[in-house]
């Protein structure tokens, strides 16, 4: 496997997102899920993304069993705070665009209290990379961030990143402690991100860990999901929207094919070819998915490949709502 950099932390070229095993997009036995961290493991990828509102913890838990045994040294574990379930919790409502909202907090001392609690759950000493998961509208981020760098002084975290933020806010992190990743979503599904937010972190030395590298599926030919799905209430799969996004994306699974490779593998070979900067972390339940996926570091996109598939794939060719907005109005649970 292909090595990458993360800032200055050095990673599997390809991740292991592993919020899917938590039954979002349909169930999975544990020993199986456990089975597929492993996989990829086995396969090379190193850097494992997780994060504490993944089954409310459980998914921290269950990487925590994948990992047992192996050399703690040679793994990246990824994970994240900021989305409280717990009722009692202080937060900020945000509004996801997909049926439900998330209660936000990015508070110093609730910080603290989250990384406590996801080193017990992954059974672990430190966190290689902790991010913030989204950030709190109630609180700047330089507070949050504050907060987050007086645990990598305490020797509990190796190294910062933010998750679903802007240019401006990912600036205002960076003058507080280095930033080493700042993870959102990016893929030929949605390509915003080459806005601001990517010419951003190559300025500051910063790596981009994409996620929905495959449109949440949707690039890979998951166009259609079960009504228990996590995604059934995205707008992408509903009525007329997902009719067009079939057919305006069809035209790479056919390039796909001429390459003879899966479109899946286009999908994650595109944005490797998008800047040395960047490591996607498609996430899968099956074990000859995660190799697919592994496999898509060795393809080599020619400028001429890269041209025709921005002409099939430009921005903003997919048919959805934006996918996250925040509210004005902070709620304190």
């Amino acid at each position: 496997m292909q090595r990458r950099k993360l800032g200055p932390l050095e990673v599997s070229a390809i991740g292991y997102g592993a919020m899917g095993l938590e039954g979002y997009y349909g169930s999975i036995g544990q020993a199986d899920a456990i089975e597929t961290i492993r996989h990829a493991l086995d396969c090379g990828i190193t850097l494992l993304d997780t994060a504490d509102a993944y089954g409310d913890g459980h998914n921290e838990a269950l990487l925590a069993q994948a990992i047992n045994g192996r050399n703690r040294d040679a793994i990246v574990i990824a994970t994240k705070f900021g989305i409280v379930f717990d009722p009692d919790e202080r937060g900020t409502s945000l509004t996801t665009g997909w049926g439900f909202s998330l209660n936000i907090n990015g508070r110093p001392e609730y910080a603290q209290r989250a990384l406590d609690a996801s080193l017990k759950r992954l059974g672990v000493e430190y966190i290689d990379l902790w991010y913030l998961h989204y950030p709190d509208p109630a609180t700047p981020i330089q507070e949050t961030v504050g907060a987050m760098a007086e645990q990598v002084h305490a020797g509990k975290v190796r190294y910062l990143g933010l998750s679903n933020v802007t240019a401006e806010q990912v600036r205002h992190a960076h003058e507080v402690h280095p930033i080493s990743a700042v993870q959102y979503e990016y893929s030929l599904w949605r390509r915003e991100a080459e806005q601001t937010l990517l010419p951003t972190t190559r300025d500051l030395g910063i790596g981009c860990v994409a996620w929905g590298p495959l449109g949440t599926g949707f690039l890979a030919g998951m166009t259609r999901v079960a009504e228990d799905d996590f995604r059934y209430h995205n707008p992408r799969y509903q009525g007329e929207n997902r009719q067009h996004n079939e057919e305006r994306f069809a035209p790479l699974s056919d390039m796909a094919k001429e390459l003879g490779i899966t479109a899946a593998q286009l999908a994650l070979a595109w944005l490797l070819h998008q800047g040395s900067n960047i490591v996607p972390i498609p996430g899968t339940r099956q074990a000859a998915r995660v190799e697919e996926n592994a496999a898509a570091v060795e393809i080599v996109l020619t400028p001429e490949h890269l041209a025709r598939i921005d002409q099939l794939a430009p921005a903003g060719l997919h048919v959805e709502t934006p996918w996250c907005k925040t509210r004005d109005v902070t709620s304190d649970a």
